[in-house]
């Protein structure tokens, strides 16, 4: 059993939004989730009952039915999911009976289920496929959703039978499984800021709507920026050292953009960039490592500056509500490190080495430069070119002869599922049955070594203009065996 509520909420983490928990919304709030409820939101009897995320899905495994989910179906069901999940979480809360864990731990297990098929698809789609109609829910969705979640976990009612049933955890015989998830639910309820004046918990609710608000900015700023800080190149010529393959796609990309005959390098990573290993060119190197380095503060109409600032100053003021000195405390103690004191303690035994060895190889390219008659110090931009042709040199790297055993297929055949046969006794096998929400994506069933599925795997390799960069994953469907779901 795993807490469903815990999972969303690091779902929602993750996505630098804040989701669900319940109580007294405001009234704007509760008048919204109340009329969706009971279908007075202006839709038909026939539209609600047509939105797929209304009931499971009839899809093996519980798939979501991505041919039958559009844009239209995610504001109602959240609205629904929301008021049902308020309904669900008062009934706890108000139940008469003493507290146990079937009655109170169990029953929140249960809870919002709408509310939890409805999250899950919208935030893997807002961060791999979104659009102008997702972008502008997800603003409007935001502060809604923290609001929800406060009012689950700031609710006296609800926290105190969690708290009853946490001070006595040693007496109630529960299994260790079960031990957990209590203590991970007290904790979460606490962090939320559960044992607060009513007076602090208002200003909680304040900070927390502001800052889903802001974080949902910065997240859609970052997107729209990567997209709007493509480097675009008019010769061919600039592009010496890259792959055909990479040519192609630059110019794809320009077509793709209204701009047929010329090339557009689109910035892929947080930090560095992969053209960057090849590009003989050293001022369109520079072009490409400024670009990507001035994301989100050149000014202009996605400058983050200014919500960067805003969220630390906000994190910090609820970081001292609850407690803590900053808001790295409040992460941290939450956390492995557990301390600020053990992150710095960490970084101080590498921070010597790795300043030792980054020197060691900047005179290593500094050397191969001036040996090529280059006349000009290693810049930041230069690194990733220079390490690169060091490598080869040094060790007879022929990046051409290794790139088949790197092809997509070979790495997750040869690689990935090989590996997960041998380790766990898994074997996939791909299916085109069911679904998905861009073409890109690819759907493999997961079975153990008796041949009994475990679960349904989706894998969306490539980056496009509505998909965030880096990797990641998402569930659709968590495993529970109290729910009787498989991943």
């Amino acid at each position: 059993m795993t807490s469903r509520l815990v999972l969303a909420l690091a779902v929602a983490s993750a996505l630098s939004l804040t989701l669900p928990g319940c109580e007294a919304q405001s009234e704007e709030t509760a008048a919204a989730t109340g009329a969706a409820a009971s279908g007075q939101d202006g839709t038909s009897a026939d539209a609600s009952a047509s939105n797929p995320f209304f009931a499971e899905s009839t899809l093996p495994l519980q798939y979501p039915p991505f041919d039958k989910i559009s844009d239209a179906d995610y504001a109602p069901a959240f609205e629904r999911g929301m008021a049902e999940h308020l309904q669900e979480i008062r009934a706890i809360a108000d139940n008469g009976e003493a507290p146990t864990f079937e009655n109170t731990i169990v029953a929140m297990e249960r809870a919002g289920q709408v509310l939890d098929r409805v999250s899950t698809v919208f935030f893997s789609v807002t961060g791999t496929d979104i659009n102008d109609t997702l972008k502008a829910l997800q603003t409007e969705i935001a502060p809604k959703l923290a609001a929800h979640r406060d009012a689950v976990l700031l609710d006296d009612a609800l926290y105190a039978r969690v708290k009853a049933l946490y001070d006595q955890r040693d007496s109630l015989g529960l299994d260790p499984e079960s031990a957990r998830l209590l203590e991970r639910y007290h904790t979460d309820f606490v962090r939320a800021g559960a044992q607060l004046s009513e007076a602090d918990k208002a200003k909680l609710k304040d900070l927390n709507a502001e800052l889903a608000t802001l974080q949902t900015q910065f997240t859609q700023n970052v997107l729209n920026e990567v997209n709007a800080s493509a480097v675009v190149v008019d010769d061919r010529a600039e592009l010496e050292g890259l792959s055909e393959a990479t040519i192609k796609a630059a110019a794809d990309t320009a077509k793709a953009r209204g701009m047929d005959g010329k090339y557009v390098i689109t910035l892929l990573n947080t930090t560095q960039q992969p053209v960057l290993d090849s590009l003989a060119n050293r001022d369109l190197r520079k072009r490409v490592f400024e670009a990507s380095v001035s994301r989100n503060s050149r000014g202009n109409e996605f400058d983050n500056t200014g919500v960067v600032s805003q969220i630390a100053k906000l994190r910090a003021q609820r970081a001292a509500l609850l407690g803590f000195d900053n808001h790295a405390d409040y992460q941290l103690a939450d956390s492995t490190a557990g301390s600020i004191e053990a992150v710095n303690a960490r970084l101080s035994e590498l921070a010597a080495p790795a300043v030792r060895n980054a020197r060691k190889e900047a005179a290593d390219l500094q050397a191969m430069i001036d040996a090529e008659g280059g006349d000009f110090e290693l810049a930041p931009w230069d690194w990733q070119y220079y390490t690169e042709k060091l490598r080869a040199e040094r060790y007879d790297i022929d990046e051409a002869a290794l790139k088949p055993y790197f092809e997509l297929d070979s790495v997750l055949q040869n690689g990935v599922f090989y590996a997960a046969n041998k380790l766990y006794g898994l074997t996939f096998k791909e299916r085109t049955d069911l679904p998905t929400y861009n073409p890109d994506v690819r759907v493999f069933d997961v079975f153990d070594a008796n041949g009994e599925q475990l679960a349904i795997f989706t894998a969306d390799f490539y980056a496009r203009d509505s998909k965030r960069g880096g990797a990641w994953m998402n569930s659709f469907v968590s495993q529970s065996d109290l729910m009787g779901t498989k991943p």
